[in-house]
């Protein structure tokens, strides 16, 4: 069983449960942290995004209330060290789920990406 693993989730995000389903039946135990209640710190973010590989733009949750909120001009006109601060503040921004695993982070959920990660252990 692999336990070296953080989730963080948000409970009624349907691809969420898909990501977590997918990990159980690869034996895979993460430790699920809720993401609105505790979103990514702005250490954390700078960490990972640098260690996902994507941008911090692919981090938004661009179909959730949280972004139609902010409005897509308003995001587009952003700084990224400002997109940064949002999505430290509002859970509900981010792109979920957000896995990370060493010093490897998936934002959103790819079975095939899950695969590739979990094929090296």
């Amino acid at each position: 069983m692999k336990t070296d693993v953080l989730m963080l989730s948000y409970s009624g995000c349907g691809t969420c449960k898909k990501a977590l389903q997918w990990l159980e039946q690869h034996d895979v135990a993460p430790r699920v942290r809720p993401i609105v209640e505790q979103p990514p710190t702005p250490a954390e973010l700078a960490k990972w995004i640098a260690q996902s590989g994507v941008s911090v733009r692919k981090w938004l949750n661009t179909s959730g209330q949280s972004y139609r909120a902010l409005g897509k001009e308003k995001v587009d006109a952003a700084s990224d060290a400002q997109l940064v601060e949002w999505l430290a503040a509002d859970g509900k921004l981010v792109k979920r789920p957000v896995l990370v695993r060493g010093s490897r982070v998936l934002v959103g959920f790819k079975p095939e990406a899950y695969e590739e990660l979990f094929a090296s252990s």
